[in-house]
């Protein structure tokens, strides 16, 4: 069939895709469309026709699933933070749950039991930190908010159903200060204007707040400033620090270099497992305070720890992982890229009384079998918690070398954990894959595996 453009049909939905969409067959040719579920018969028009499949858009729903419901945002259908609140939550654990078994299938991993999605009780406003820009709309009104869908127009926004609360109100009355005292707006075509972004961070167990305000220039008049800070700490004593950020550069990413203390020292505190962690404006920290504690825990579960194991912590940042493991090792060691967090995750081994670990900067690539050639090290067991990307075959490649006895895979990203894991296929045994819902509502799922060194070595 010659399927064009502004084509209309009436399509059964037969599986879930990625970021919310349902997937249906013109005669055998796939077709996206977004925000159908799998089940609904639905009447859909075609918008974009590629050479191995189209998109359409929902035009009427014919039979409705009973796992839709009416979605709790204002701005979601132009927002690309989520892509799941029109579907039940329970429901969409099974579809992540699919996500990870579809990933392997392709890798030729299926034997491999994928356990059921560890979800939330409470899957709302559970982000410890919000990143809202700050521009003009069409109208050359100020805007802050959330990017849409593919674009870096800003929606207007005042209440997110996946941000904490708290930050969310201190958020707007920045906000509001920003715009009663005529601060202009960063705007990107001309490269113009003063506030960029505002960034803040709470620790969830602590119930401290840092501000960071990410400026395109340093020309904000210091009686201003005293007067933001005075403003500010009146309405919210739980803030702890306020940090001026300087970011010149034409760019999407959202922090510059340079970082002005005004307020405070620079640092928050959170907990995690009981463990207390320093927080800068520039660490990594898990965004999803609750299910990080399920995420390592079932980590640490894995690696079945007996106290006599010396442990290496791989893209390891503040040192969260490594640390809340700490007690039950001989000896830690950690590695990261970044020499700012490599400094927190030594501090952080400080706040915590634990002398058993060593913190080092490098590429895990590059620093990893230096390290285990200058030391003569083989360690028991390996916590890898790699970026989006996956490891690097480097990496793995010096693993399957020195054959620990175990390797915890902790990924962000189910295809490059597909990928890894075929790799260590060579060596390992890999019985499970535990996914844990650190994102709810958005089409992200984190994963925690356990491998075991195959006996016949």
């Amino acid at each position: 069939m010659n399927i064009k453009k502004n084509d209309e049909f009436v399509v059964d939905i037969i599986d879930d895709g990625l970021e919310g969409s349902g997937i249906a067959k013109i005669d055998n040719f796939t077709i996206f469309i977004n925000g159908a579920i799998k089940g609904e018969r639905i009447k859909i028009k075609i918008i974009k026709v590629l050479s191995s499949h189209g998109y359409g858009k929902i035009i009427e729903i014919l039979n409705k699933s009973e796992h839709r419901k009416n979605p709790d945002c204002m701005t979601y259908t132009r927002c690309g933070g989520c892509s799941l609140r029109h579907v039940n939550y329970d429901y969409t654990l099974k579809i992540k749950k699919e996500i990870v078994k579809n990933v392997l299938r392709k890798q030729g991993l299926d034997y491999i039991k994928v356990n059921d999605v560890l979800g939330m009780e409470s899957p709302f406003f559970y982000r410890n930190k919000l990143q809202y820009p700050v521009g003009m709309d069409i109208g050359k009104k100020m805007v802050m908010g959330i990017f849409s869908k593919r674009s870096h127009n800003i929606i207007n926004t005042t209440k997110c159903m996946i941000q904490n609360e708290l930050i969310q109100d201190v958020a707007n009355d920045i906000f509001s200060f920003i715009k009663n005292n005529h601060i202009s707006a960063y705007d990107e075509k001309n490269l113009k204007g003063i506030v960029r972004h505002i960034v803040i961070r709470i620790g969830v167990k602590t119930n401290e707040i840092m501000c960071t305000l990410v400026l395109n220039e340093d020309k904000i008049d210091s009686k201003l400033e005293k007067s933001f800070i005075d403003y500010i700490l009146s309405k919210y004593p739980q803030i702890k620090t306020i940090i001026k950020n300087i970011n010149n550069k034409n760019t999407n990413v959202i922090l510059g270099d340079k970082n002005i203390v005004l307020y405070g020292d620079g640092y928050i505190y959170d907990e995690i497992l009981g463990y207390k962690f320093k927080i800068s404006n520039m660490s990594f920290y898990q965004v999803n305070p609750i299910q990080t504690e399920v995420l390592y825990s079932k980590a640490i579960e894995y690696a079945s720890l007996k106290g006599e194991e010396t442990i290496f912590d791989l893209y390891c940042g503040i040192g969260t992982i490594g640390i809340c493991a700490s007690k039950n090792v001989k000896k830690l060691y950690g590695i990261e890229t970044i020499k700012e967090a490599i400094d927190d995750a030594k501090e952080n081994a400080k706040l915590n009384n634990i002398k058993n670990a060593d913190f080092f900067v490098g590429d895990v690539e590059k620093k990893l079998p230096e390290f285990i050639k200058e030391n003569n090290i083989k360690p028991d067991v390996v916590f890898i918690d790699p970026p989006r990307k996956g490891c690097e075959k480097i990496a793995i490649d010096t693993i399957l070398n020195i054959t620990p006895k175990k390797v915890v895979y902790v990924s962000c990203n189910p295809a490059t954990l597909a990928r890894d894991l075929k790799l260590f296929e060579e060596k390992y045994n890999i019985k499970e894959v535990t996914p844990v819902d650190m994102f709810p509502f958005t089409s992200h799922v984190e994963c925690v595996v356990a491998m075991t060194l195959r006996e016949t070595l």
